[in-house]
């Protein structure tokens, strides 16, 4: 059968499905479990593909909540990646329910093309992306050592092939410093928070100058416990990122820097520890975005051009696509002053649109299985793009949307 008379069947197929699906994204978004912890998500989306016909292998990676679930057989290998981790207190705010739904219920659609064209779909359950990067970990373990592409669609505020990302690396500190009575002995005291205060002073001073790409932010996570005591002891939880690694180690050293000064300045210990995996920056791959838009506009949705003006976050998907062809789109199911990572939009992933979001990202994700597996060329044509020079650009001429 040809691929195109392929695809009505596939999005006849996301259609049958669609109860099943939209029942599984919201039975998750109503149980919202954080990095490591997504017991029931994991258990759930893996029953459901098993349901369907696929061989599933629970805890890959050494992680209890990974899994691997695969249908078919021989090249290509074409995966879809489910993210399902929650935010704490704010729940499935990043909209996870429907990245992990829209993947099964692409993956189940798309066993057509399999078994009419052949090819091995795999469907990879990526725990803890919020918090822990699971994919890094994935990718350091050989989860992707057999994958010739990767794919992920994630819900958001507007139609787009690629996402740009950043870098990121996790910074703990620490300041012990010596308790002494804050009113009648403070000349015997070594203020740790004072130290955590000056390092948020310097970092904010840094920030002038280091590139527009860059950013510092962090917590105060212990600041002492009763006002009339010198805090001896101080903590925070910083995140820091660039537009690629290379960048991100240079400012690593002048992050430090601050928090180096303010012991220096306040007689404070300093511990600090790196966290043990970077967040790589995304390099989309054009000919599997180029593939994706096509589809998404065959159902209506205006493919935009990547805009920094949205902002850029992290992903972990970025480590991924450094290995294997792959890339990280986007769904609008929310307007543009609907900010990700709010309870506005943890709404949006269980209304009707986040809804109709999922069912054409289902759909975009298996029409897009069948063209690689209908065009075997496209494998050698995304791995060339692979090894060539680093680059994001976008998959297509900026489409004109209004």
């Amino acid at each position: 059968m040809a691929v195109k008379g392929l695809k009505k069947l596939i999005c006849s197929e996301v259609d049958q499905h669609a109860a099943e699906v939209v029942e599984l994204s919201h039975r998750i978004h109503a149980h919202p479990e954080v990095g490591f912890g997504e017991v029931k998500a994991s258990g759930w989306i893996a029953e459901y593909l098993a349901a369907h016909g696929f061989t599933v292998e629970s805890g890959i990676c050494g992680m209890p909540t990974a899994f691997k679930a695969t249908y078919g057989q021989d090249k290509p290998v074409i995966a879809l990646l489910a993210e399902y981790d929650a935010l704490p207190h704010l729940g499935h705010a990043c909209g996870h329910n429907i990245i992990a739904a829209s993947s099964a219920g692409a993956a189940v659609a798309a066993r057509k093309a399999a078994d009419e064209l052949g090819g091995t779909l795999v469907v990879l359950g990526t725990p803890a992306e919020e918090l822990f990067g699971g994919k890094a970990i994935m990718v350091d373990r050989g989860a992707f050592a057999d994958i010739d592409a990767a794919l992920i669609v994630h819900p958001g505020r507007k139609n787009a092939a690629t996402e740009q990302s950043l870098a990121c690396l996790s910074l703990e500190v620490e300041f012990f410093g010596r308790e002494a009575h804050a009113s009648a002995h403070p000349e015997q005291g070594i203020n740790a928070l004072e130290a955590m205060l000056l390092s948020f002073n310097a970092v904010n001073s840094l920030r002038q100058h280091i590139g527009r790409q860059s950013r510092i932010h962090g917590i105060i996570t212990d600041g002492g416990k009763a006002a009339n005591v010198v805090p001896g002891h101080s903590a925070g939880a910083f995140l820091v990122r660039s537009d690629n690694r290379f960048r991100l180690e240079e400012l690593k050293s002048k992050v430090l820097a601050c928090f180096a000064g303010a012991a220096k300045a306040t007689g404070a210990r300093l511990e600090y520890r790196w966290g043990e995996r970077a967040f790589d920056c995304m390099r989309s791959n054009v000919v599997l975005a180029g593939l994706f838009a096509a589809n998404m506009e065959s159902l209506g949705r205006c493919v935009e051009s990547p805009d920094p003006s949205w902002g850029v976050g992290s992903t972990d998907m970025g480590n991924v696509s450094q290995v294997v062809p792959a890339i990280h789109a986007s769904v609008a199911i929310a307007s543009a002053e609907t900010s990700l990572h709010s309870p506005e939009f943890a709404l949006a992933a269980v209304s009707a649109e986040g809804d109709r979001g999922l069912l054409d990202a289902a759909k975009a994700l298996a029409m897009t299985v069948a063209d690689f597996f209908g065009q075997p060329g496209l494998v050698e044509r995304a791995w060339a793009e692979l090894s060539g020079p680093l680059g994001t650009g976008p998959a297509r001429p900026e489409a004109q949307c209004r």
